[in-house]
């Protein structure tokens, strides 16, 4: 472990260059560095289609940009040009490992990677267990002498953009109402819920307690999200075409988000938005939503159960086998609903 001294370091760069989830569960590291370095400046560079996940949050200076398949090179010219007194190699993939060690920065640290240890020179060692994710991230506190004081998450919504998501709650919901988000999204084939599931679910939901849904989506989900939406009509609301701003922002006006293992998960999560999540082919110990008022469902008896395949090789079971009662006792949970008679969910 290296302790350096807190005015020692001015600016610091955090690599993170994809996976929205996988960036907001590096902002458990933010608190504790600001906490320990005295007015220092804390940048991100992430690929292009991320800087969204980032570019509101006051804990954060500036987020740089990058293409998915541009030059390290390039990338360590402009990483140059910023004076960074340390590099934060979060990624520590190839890549990355290449644009740090062409940065030039005078601390640089990396995961203790076999064929990346050239790039840094401190390192961090990663102990296989079964921690979330996000507290992988701590491990770069660990190496340079950091305490951990939070292990808070950090994600922002603008006002405008709140603003603009609660005029669209007011007009397509009634406000007696609690409102689920539903999210079908998710970055593998695997992972996503099946549009027959997810009707299943709502139907569940909606035969017990009186709310509406709201289907949020993104690019590729449409035939999933037009599906759900046609099948849990009128009680169903399908979200305009958004950006990670909005999204963000209509997230933040639910009252409980139910999402597959994906990025908007973790902005709920973030956001402190009751959260269940829905998952199979990954491991909840490990990518859960990273707040106390979330949960998940899994089919745990299931012969290939966290499989981590990209594509599912049999049917699917893990998401299609799911219990919807056990889905629905847990939303009542999330909405601190103990009556088991169908009830209204808005509390006064």
């Amino acid at each position: 472990m290296m302790h350096l001294k807190s005015d020692q370091i001015k600016k610091i760069l955090c690599i993170k260059p994809r996976g929205i989830g996988d960036i907001i569960l590096s902002t458990i590291i933010l608190k504790n560095i600001h906490n320990y370095f005295s007015d220092v400046k804390i940048d991100y560079l992430t690929e292009q289609f991320a800087v969204q996940a980032l570019d509101k949050n006051p804990l954060v200076n500036k987020v740089i940009s990058m293409k998915k398949k541009e030059f390290p090179l390039f990338v360590a010219n402009k990483i140059r040009k910023e004076k960074y007194d340390m590099i934060l190699d979060l990624w520590s993939n190839p890549r990355s490992a290449q644009i740090t060690f062409l940065s030039g920065v005078r601390y640089r640290v990396g995961y203790n990677y076999r064929g990346r240890r050239y790039a840094y020179n401190i390192l961090v060692n990663r102990e296989a267990n079964q921690q979330h994710a996000a507290e992988d991230n701590l491990y770069f506190l660990d190496a340079i002498g950091i305490p951990i004081e939070s292990k808070n998450i950090h994600h922002y919504v603008s006002g405008q953009d709140d603003n603009w998501a609660k005029d669209f709650m007011a007009n397509f919901f009634t406000e007696s109402f609690q409102v689920i988000g539903i999210i079908p999204s998710g970055g593998w084939p695997s992972k996503r819920c099946d549009a027959s599931k997810w009707v299943e679910i709502g139907k569940k939901i909606k035969d017990n307690i009186n709310v509406e849904f709201l289907v949020l989506w993104g690019p590729g989900d449409e035939e999933d999200a037009h599906f759900i939406n046609e099948n849990l009509s009128p009680d169903c609301v399908l979200a305009p075409e958004t950006d990670v701003k909005k999204l963000s922002a209509l997230i933040n006006n639910c009252d409980l988000i139910i999402a597959n293992d994906s990025g908007p998960m973790h902005i709920a999560g973030a956001l402190n938005i009751p959260t269940l999540g829905i998952f199979g082919p990954t491991n909840p110990a490990t990518h859960r939503p990273y707040s106390a008022n979330s949960d998940f469902v899994i089919k745990e008896d299931l012969h290939c159960i966290i499989c981590n395949k990209l594509t599912c090789p049999y049917n699917h079971e893990c998401m299609l086998e799911l219990s919807v009662d056990e889905i629905l006792l847990k939303v009542k949970r999330l909405l601190k609903i103990d009556n088991p008679e169908k009830v209204n969910a808005k509390k006064d």
